[in-house]
């Protein structure tokens, strides 16, 4: 029988940065400044090619890329998909601050090649899926206000409508709406998941 004392976590948990190993420095570099926006901020001189990145001038950073050795003999990245095949990152979520700076976000990225893999309207954001130089899945979205999903988070995460990728670059502001007192979402198939369909299947 253990005489420690119980002890329990620390409240208030974040996700403070994100290090990913990369087969180029230099093409991963472009897509995440170029691309995405983000700040290189630092450069590691010793030990290892690593590069910091921030997406404000107030972190001292939120990203860095590290290049892995021997890149040449490396395998090719899967072809991203939501549905896992292997252990791993599935995908990494980059929050742009509003609905303007998004949508200008994807223009972007559209006039520049990048191919949606999924796009769609969760419960809690609105969100386009891309795929990094290495595979990596990017979610690029921007954040619902609270009172739309506050009041039940669980059918907010269950709730996806999907949009073609090719769908002219555009968002409605009559967000679906969640909590005892809200009509619930209706499914249809092929377009709109939420959590009732999900259990169904």
């Amino acid at each position: 029988m253990s005489t420690q004392p119980a002890t329990k976590p620390s409240t208030g948990a974040s996700v403070n940065h994100l290090v990913l190993n990369v087969r180029d420095i230099e093409a991963s570099h472009r897509f995440y400044t170029e691309l995405l926006g983000f700040e290189q901020c630092a450069e590691l001189r010793h030990t290892m090619t690593m590069r910091f990145y921030r997406g404000d001038p107030s972190h001292h950073h939120d990203l860095a890329l590290v290049e892995i050795n021997e890149p040449a003999g490396a395998a090719p990245p899967d072809a991203w998909s939501m549905e896992p095949k292997r252990v791993g990152v599935n995908h990494i979520a980059i929050a742009y601050p509003d609905r303007e700076s998004w949508l200008e976000e994807l223009r972007h990225l559209r006039a520049n090649g990048v191919e949606f893999a999924v796009r769609g309207n969760h419960g809690m954001t609105h969100s386009a899926y891309i795929a990094d130089p290495d595979g990596y899945g990017i979610e690029v979205l921007y954040n619902l206000p609270e009172e739309v999903w506050a009041g039940d988070v669980d059918a907010a995460l269950n709730y996806f409508e999907y949009l073609p990728p090719s769908e002219e670059l555009d968002d409605t502001t009559e967000y679906q709406r969640f909590g005892p007192d809200e009509e619930p979402p209706v499914a249809v198939a092929g377009r709109v998941v939420t959590r009732e369909s999900r259990g169904a299947g």
